[in-house]
């Protein structure tokens, strides 16, 4: 848990005098939402919490948080945020970046902030295209994406997000869709994990990739295309009718039918947050073409704390300085140095 006082919020204390400036019925205004609904379910406090976004659509977002924001440069955002908890590792830090944003020009500053596990929440909104500079195709854009950059269709093999994440190191992964009530729960268990927690939202880009995620994502009549995970508890979805199964031999994972409610005799696996090489398969659930059969893995994927970047550094500060007095004039004249006189 991020170890700050707590107060007590609604969710207007968390609204500001912006106009909010999406196309109509965008996906960001659902998640907006939902991170306004979080804050004070958490105890936050405006005055310890930043947003800091790069460039794009979603990167609008500090401007909508009544609390302190950076709206920085394309890809640049975990820069910023990195910089902001070593300056002040009591900070509630969040950042807010796109596919494109955060997994393009910004893929290597992402990477570097997960490797390293800086305290923070990053929510990666995917919409699988270029919202802001009008629907070029983006990283995570499928196979086949007709835009203004690729009109005879995408030709790239997309990224996915969350590999790319566990792949860099990160110690929490998760998923949620924009729309749908447990994305606050998401978000929640983010926070309460300490160190970097990635989170990618699915977000419906209502004008250049109009419900590209319809098939589990929509308002209604997908539920059983999401498999909603819980720590501790067994892999079902379909209203509990079909769960997931381990297969030892194969190394792999398979849908079976629950009868009557018994998954333990179906064989359906329980889900362990922390069990890194289940997270892998858990990921490739829908997006590998082997498991396009599958339902959408959702939730917490994987959560296995290990201590935070700022807090190695802070440690590594006091053991070097234990002892010493602070002299800049010493430092400044240590090792070669020249007098010039006349």
């Amino acid at each position: 848990m991020n170890e700050m006082t707590k107060i007590e919020t609604t969710l207007k204390d968390w609204v500001t005098d912006q106009e909010v400036r999406w196309c109509p019925g965008c996906g960001d205004y659902a998640i907006l939402k939902a991170v306004q609904r979080t804050l004070p379910e958490i105890g936050a406090d405006p005055k310890n919490t930043v947003f800091v976004s790069g460039i794009g659509c979603s990167s609008r977002f500090p401007y909508y948080i009544e609390s302190y924001g950076f709206h920085t440069i394309h890809g640049r955002a975990p820069a910023f945020a990195t910089g902001i908890k070593l300056a002040n590792p009591e900070l509630d830090v969040w950042l807010v970046t796109g596919d494109g944003d955060g997994m393009s020009i910004g893929g290597n500053h992402t990477m570097h902030i997960l490797r390293r596990n800086l305290d923070c929440q990053i929510m990666l909104f995917n919409n699988e295209i270029y919202g802001l500079t009008k629907g070029q195709y983006s990283p995570t854009s499928r196979v086949g994406t007709p835009s203004p950059s690729t009109p005879q269709g995408s030709v790239d093999r997309p990224a996915s997000p969350c590999a790319f994440a566990i792949g860099s190191g990160a110690r929490f992964v998760a998923r949620g869709i924009d729309i749908s009530k447990k994305l606050p729960e998401v978000l929640k268990a983010a926070h309460a994990h300490k160190g970097a927690a990635f989170i990618e939202i699915f977000q419906n880009c209502i004008v250049y990739n109009k419900d590209v995620f319809h098939d589990f994502a929509a308002p209604k009549g997908v539920e059983d295309q999401q498999l909603w995970l819980e720590d501790g508890g067994p892999m079902l979805f379909a209203n509990g009718t079909k769960g997931i199964a381990f297969d030892i031999a194969g190394c792999t994972l398979n849908v079976v039918d629950v009868i009557d409610g018994d998954w333990e005799a179906a064989g359906v696996a329980v889900h362990d947050v922390t069990n890194r090489a289940l997270a892998h398969m858990l990921i490739d659930l829908r997006v590998a073409p082997a498991f396009a059969d599958f339902p959408m893995a959702l939730g917490v994927l994987y959560d296995d704390p290990r201590p935070t970047f700022e807090s190695e550094v802070a440690a590594e500060r006091e053991k070097s300085s234990a002892g010493k007095t602070a002299d800049l004039a010493a430092l400044l004249g240590k090792g070669q140095s020249w007098t010039v006189e006349g």
